[in-house]
């Protein structure tokens, strides 16, 4: 039996919500987007301060701090939320309710 990673499931249960309208897929608008924006971008575009964007993507205030340096990268799963964040700004405020 293989074990699956919780928040992959649940990142990925988002995504279908996010990109999913009417039981539809949306690829071409997923398509048509920008690139997503750099973590501070994100961030400002989303209005959080630095300690409410990293309690939404589960990390330090020091990770946070790290991207928008661009010492580290996001991992997979935390630019999986990004895509998510970038897709619908609201739902970062709904994460931290």
């Amino acid at each position: 039996m293989e074990l699956k990673d919780p928040m992959f499931e649940l990142l990925s249960s988002l995504e279908q919500i996010v990109l999913t309208r009417d039981n539809c897929p949306v690829e071409s608008e997923i398509q048509l987007q920008p690139a997503m924006p750099e973590p501070q971008r994100l961030r400002e575009m989303t209005g959080m301060q630095v300690d409410e964007f990293a309690k939404v993507m589960g990390v330090s205030v020091s990770s946070v701090k790290s991207w928008e340096a661009r010492r580290t990268r996001p991992s997979a799963t935390a630019q999986k939320l990004m895509k998510l964040l970038h897709a619908n700004p609201y739902l970062g405020r709904q994460l931290l309710e």
